[in-house]
């Protein structure tokens, strides 16, 4: 495994009025690596993501990814440099087709200029080729080829997941930050996003970050875990030391939802 961060995290802050979400966090992840962030209610988990992922602006500390200062750059710009986030509710697009919403995730489309339409037809048209077929393959890695005509609106809770984890690789995210991918999942259709993380990360490279409150799935996907209270980082390890560990048995593991 090459153990360069892909992201690095220094001092990262974020207040509302006089409320600290986030305090002093820093924490990296290597390329390769699938790490778990957990936490109870109100531990800062969301706010992180947000701040790292460019959906608000940090109060203080520093974002970098793969070495790169990216502190402050909006959703689209990291999108664009391989960062890509999925939500704890779906956010697709549910009028268009399963297949329609991973064509749209897929960068480099020349067909969204009107003018290269006009210019560069035959481009255009190779390039939608090639971008419908790639869609075609991810729905047939993610098991949806049944449903590739079906609107989003109308595919299940699971589904949904794995339509969002499709639109990920459609946009070949180099570091994907998921939150609470288990999340309204059947336990059947959640092996199968456990399955379909494991095959992106061993097999293809995918990089991972992920929120999640079922323990059982943070454990067999982590290699790292890393434990919030309070905004700070309560403790980082495995899961038998966070197991042994009393500080976080009684922030966490003793919460109401633990």
């Amino acid at each position: 495994m090459n153990t360069k961060p892909i992201l690095e995290v220094q001092n990262l802050g974020k207040s509302y009025g006089g409320v600290r979400a986030v305090n002093d966090l820093s924490f990296s992840i290597n390329r390769g690596e699938i790490v778990g962030l957990i936490g109870p209610n109100g531990a800062g988990k969301t706010t992180s993501f947000n701040t790292i992922a460019g959906a608000e602006k940090p109060t203080t500390g520093e974002v970098f990814l793969e070495g790169v200062k990216v502190t402050g750059r909006s959703t689209e710009q990291l999108y664009h440099m391989g960062l890509s986030r999925t939500f704890q509710l779906s956010q697709e697009y549910p009028k268009m087709t399963a297949l329609e919403n991973l064509m749209v995730a897929c960068k480099s489309q020349p067909g969204e200029n009107i003018l290269m339409n006009w210019l560069y037809p035959k481009l255009v048209n190779k390039r939608e080729t090639e971008v419908v077929q790639k869609s075609k393959e991810t729905l047939e890695f993610l098991g949806l080829t049944h449903v590739a005509d079906e609107l989003a609106e109308n595919l299940s809770g699971g589904q949904k997941k794995l339509l969002e984890l499709g639109r990920t690789m459609m946009a070949d995210a180099k570091l994907i930050l998921l939150d609470e991918p288990g999340a309204g999942v059947n336990p059947t259709l959640m092996q199968k996003i456990g399955d379909m993380i494991i095959d992106l990360n061993q097999n293809r490279g995918y990089t991972f970050c992920l929120i999640e409150h079922d323990m059982q799935l943070i454990e067999r996907l982590c290699h790292r875990i890393i434990v919030l209270a309070e905004g700070q980082i309560l403790l980082e390890g495995s899961m038998e030391e966070i197991r042994n560990n009393t500080k976080v048995v009684d922030a966490y593991f003793g919460s109401a939802e633990a």
